[in-house]
């Protein structure tokens, strides 16, 4: 049987690349660089701007299904976080424990589906406040993924003491970095997006 790698790229603005004007964003370029490798994919970037845990939560079974059935290799990289960390009238838009609770369901309704999952870390933001919501997060997101066995790329520390990263960041919209920042967060989830993709696939396909 042919090896039909089809990988998700599932979250927020970062996933999509907001602030890139490459528009590749990291998923565009871990992507090309795994194709130039000599390895066959077809990438869905299904990230939308503003999705917090929730959203993406209520997307989720439905768009990668549909992206994924016909698959012997299907995957899913999923990032989410700094959406859920945002203040809305004083509060959170995502209280952390069900942030907690989002992801968890998220990877749950990955493994029932035997899709690969990869878990990237929420990069970290310029305003003290929001970042220091946004760590919490990461901290309470590693622990669960290493509770379920599952992947976890830590880019939120690195990026954080990176000035190329702080730089663009604060020099933009004090979210998104721009060209120079989205290939400083692709060089730190490469190394585990590579050991990930040479994992062995643990569905024989559907459809």
């Amino acid at each position: 049987m042919t090896h039909d790698l089809r990988i998700c790229f599932v979250g927020d603005s970062y996933v999509a690349g907001v602030g890139d004007p490459r528009f590749l964003g990291w998923a565009g370029r871990l992507a090309a660089r795994t194709i130039a490798a000599g390895q066959p994919l077809t990438g869905y970037n299904l990230g939308v701007r503003r999705q917090t845990s929730s959203d993406v939560l209520n997307r989720f079974e439905d768009e990668c299904g549909q992206r994924l059935a016909p698959a012997t290799d299907p995957r899913v990289v999923l990032s989410v976080g700094v959406n859920d960390a945002t203040l809305e009238n004083g509060r959170p838009r995502v209280a952390p424990d069900e942030s907690s609770a989002n992801l968890t369901r998220l990877l749950d309704r990955a493994t029932a589906n035997d899709w690969s999952v990869l878990v990237v870390a929420p990069p970290p933001v310029a305003d003290p406040g929001h970042q220091a919501r946004t760590a919490g997060l990461d901290r309470e997101f590693a622990r669960i993924c290493r509770t379920a066995g599952i992947p976890y790329v830590p880019v939120h520390q690195p990026l954080a003491a990176n000035p190329v990263w702080i730089h663009e960041v604060r020099t933009g919209d004090g979210a998104h970095p721009a060209e120079a920042g989205y290939d400083a967060i692709a060089d730190l989830i490469a190394p585990h997006w590579d050991t990930w993709l040479r994992a062995v696939p643990t569905t024989s396909g559907r459809g």
